[in-house]
């Protein structure tokens, strides 16, 4: 059956995977192994067979908190690359899958929609809203040959012009596809270390080697903020001598202590929830904010100067139809 799907015209393709199990043409799979190696996803969450692990969200930054329950779920060290966004934008919509809003751009000096470049295509990509990350995160998974998390009234979303059902969409926790993260597991990542928790006033990343809070860590040790950068830098680079002509491998940085870089400065980072004060749930109830709202959450701060709160606990919330060259984000997985 995938042999003769594979002679067929694009468009009986897209109707084939449209009806039936995700089949990936040869070539294309051969993309995604080829132009993907960037991707380096950590498990997060409970450990020793627990089902949940549990922290409070806001809790040293925010004058409302509240107490979060998390399940296993996988996030990825660094903040999505431009060469990793651009494989998988480029493969679908080459094969007539789907539809984005924005190019995307390398950092924030790259060319929009440009192919990736030797120097800076481990810049985070930016000049993307959350409508394009959101049916971005559903092609990577179709590509890859999961389910995606992604739809509405039952049907996978594959356009980023259609906001009307993106701003209505569900996401299946349950699905094994790529995904944002809830605004409670990007906290978590942020926030987790070997002694259990820092707190949401600290840079992510401001403690020791047994993971205790160390405010002799500076700042620009463990971020790219306004305060020492005028621009992104390639992905898990703060801390590290900045040449222009030669910029430092991703990931020879400084990480936090969960090993994940960039969870302050570099790019804000979008996630699923939208934009309210913290709510009560349930113990072991899953929280992803109201249903619907005006503006999505967004996390991290930037390098740029419209962007100065940086701290792990620190929340900012745009439309999601906007576009600037310090938006960015990480992909998530559910465990």
């Amino acid at each position: 059956m995938k042999a003769s799907i594979l002679k067929k015209t694009k468009k009986n393709l897209f109707c084939a995977l449209l009806i039936s199990a995700i089949l990936v043409p040869a070539s294309a799979e051969k993309t995604l192994h080829e132009d993907f190696s960037d991707l380096d996803m950590v498990q997060m969450g409970p450990s020793d067979g627990q089902k949940f692990d549990t922290f409070v969200i806001g809790d040293g930054s925010q004058s409302y908190t509240e107490r979060r329950w998390i399940t296993p779920f996988l996030i990825n060290r660094t903040e999505t690359t431009y060469s990793l966004w651009y494989s998988v934008k480029t493969t679908a919509e080459e094969m007539n899958l789907y539809t984005f809003i924005n190019p995307g751009q390398e950092g924030s000096k790259g060319k929009r929609g440009a192919k990736p470049t030797a120097f800076n295509k481990y810049m985070p990509v930016t000049m993307i809203s959350w409508y394009d990350a959101v049916v971005w995160c559903n092609a990577f998974s179709e590509l890859s040959g999961f389910t995606p998390c992604y739809t509405y009234n039952g049907e996978v979303i594959r356009n980023a012009t259609d906001t009307a059902k993106l701003d209505l969409c569900q996401c299946n926790w349950e699905a094994d596809g790529y995904r944002l993260p809830s605004e409670a597991e990007w906290e978590y990542a942020a926030r987790k270390t070997p002694a259990g928790f820092q707190g949401g006033d600290l840079m992510s990343g401001q403690v020791d080697e047994k993971g205790n809070p160390d405010r002799t860590i500076l700042e620009e040790e463990v971020s790219w903020t306004s305060a020492n950068s005028t621009c992104t830098h390639t992905v898990g680079t703060a801390g590290t001598p900045w040449e222009p002509k030669a910029p430092p491998e991703p990931g020879s940085g400084n990480p936090n202590g969960s090993g994940l870089f960039d969870m302050n400065g570099n790019v804000m980072e979008f996630v699923w929830d939208w934009f309210a004060t913290y709510k009560y749930t349930e113990p072991g109830q899953r929280a992803t904010g109201p249903e619907a709202g005006y503006q999505r959450v967004s996390r991290g701060g930037s390098w740029s100067s419209y962007t100065p709160f940086c701290y792990a606990g620190d929340r900012y919330s745009f439309d999601p139809n906007e576009v600037y060259s310090f938006f960015g984000f990480r992909l998530a997985k559910t465990k």
